[in-house]
């Protein structure tokens, strides 16, 4: 058996393969690819890096996401913390850039794992994505959505969708023309005919309805 070629999202030819067979499969959303025409997929975080954003993020507008993330990172010159800097810095300054107890709370627990070496981010896109999902899950404030972020956002994966995430199921509502929000079923059946690009397929979705920002 040969080996198995990896797709990344910071592929082009993949974008283009991805968008012919999108368009392909289905219509409503072929029209939303023309409209906005080709991505320039600007999502490269390493893993620590995407794990915080994930955090900071949840349950909030990209637009307050940013707005928080950009002070706590001028807290620290401008970047993140390492995992030691975030450990030392008082919990109220912290905070004090927005982020809630809930969240410094797991940004907490996933630094004193880091440092502990209790968990090794390394070496995580070699693993098959649920296997890479079980192990973030381990972590606190870590469910399945936190995840696919992931697989998306440091990994890279092609294939992946966010059944829970609010933005891409207002989308497919509005998309699909839903007279309420898609169960899971519904949600399977639409995004099965874009696979393998899956990843692809959402970013248009939250592209069409600038519910995240995103350089282009």
């Amino acid at each position: 058996m040969g080996e198995v070629k990896f797709e990344s999202l910071s592929d082009r030819k993949v974008w283009r393969r991805a968008m012919l067979h999108l368009k392909k499969r289905d219509r409503a959303l072929g029209r939303i690819i023309d409209g906005i025409g080709e991505i320039k997929f600007e999502w490269h975080w390493e893993p620590y890096e995407a794990i915080i954003r994930s955090f900071i993020y949840q349950q909030i507008s990209g637009s307050a996401g940013d707005s928080i993330l950009k002070k706590f990172e001028g807290m620290f010159g401008g970047r993140l913390p390492t995992p030691k800097e975030f450990l030392r810095a008082p919990e109220r300054r912290v905070r004090a850039a927005g982020i809630s107890p809930q969240k410094y709370s797991y940004i907490k627990n996933l630094c004193e794992r880091l440092e502990s070496e209790e968990l090794d981010l390394t070496g995580l896109a070699r693993l098959p994505d649920e296997e890479v999902i079980a192990i973030l899950d381990d972590l606190k404030g870590v469910g399945r959505w936190t995840a696919e972020m992931f697989l998306m956002s440091s990994l890279r994966m092609v294939d992946v969708f966010a059944a829970d995430d609010l933005g891409l199921k207002n989308a497919v509502r509005r998309v699909y023309k839903l007279r309420k929000d898609p169960s899971r079923a519904t949600l399977d059946k639409i995004t099965g005919r874009w696979r393998p690009y899956r990843s692809i397929a959402a970013i248009y979705l939250w592209r069409s309805t600038d519910g995240i920002k995103r350089k282009k």
